[in-house]
């Protein structure tokens, strides 16, 4: 089985928010379900030097997160109807036939993925849009970006050509679930955990 994963590079990302919008056309999503969000990590202050000259050490960056389709997934060990399972190719999915809205996946996913649709009554969430991988084609988040920050393929691969960084602020540190992700920091990025900054837009994820 070769896994997947995706590739973010946010020295490019600009946080236009094309991947989130191509992904809610595409899945035909409504207003309250994100399966790509795109989280704005800010924080700095200013400061007085030894001359009495203030200076400010502002930053912000974006983060274009959807699920990793993870080694390691958490929403997976708690469902428990077994809807929430990793296929035979690797993806995470959702079988939204035997899910049953209790909503334990998305409680436990430290990435948000897990998504409630109220009209379905069930868990919906990012499948790395499985029917296009199986036609040669690319996720439609990473051929809609502008700035191609993003990108898909095998994770040997993506590792093998941008190294192993998997996580940054606002994220949580990759061992918890051992995302399928490779991150390509920017010279603002904070590590996971960092408490310096915060998160600049909770309403829009």
């Amino acid at each position: 089985m070769e896994q997947y994963g995706f590739y973010f590079d946010s020295e490019r990302c600009t946080g236009c928010k094309t991947c989130e919008l191509a992904c809610k056309d595409y899945k035909d999503l409504g207003t309250d379900v994100n399966f790509r969000r795109i989280y704005e990590y800010a924080g700095g202050n200013w400061v007085q030097d030894n001359n009495g000259c203030w200076n400010q050490d502002v930053f912000t960056y974006y983060m274009s997160i959807s699920c990793n389709h993870c080694s390691d997934p958490a929403c997976t060990k708690v469902c428990p109807s077994g809807a929430m399972h990793k296929n035979e190719d690797g993806f995470v999915i959702v079988d939204e036939q035997k899910c049953i809205g209790c909503r334990y996946c998305s409680m436990a996913c430290p990435y948000d993925a897990p998504q409630f649709n109220v009209k379905k009554g069930h868990m919906t969430k990012c499948d790395g849009c499985y029917s296009r991988i199986k036609e040669g084609y690319k996720p439609i988040c990473v051929e809609a970006c502008p700035l191609r920050a993003l990108d898909f393929a095998p994770i040997d691969e993506l590792r093998a050509k941008y190294g192993n960084q998997a996580s940054i602020a606002p994220l949580p540190p990759s061992d918890f679930t051992k995302p399928n992700l490779v991150v390509n920091s920017n010279k603002n990025a904070r590590p996971s955990g960092d408490t310096t900054g915060f998160l600049a837009n909770p309403r829009e994820v």
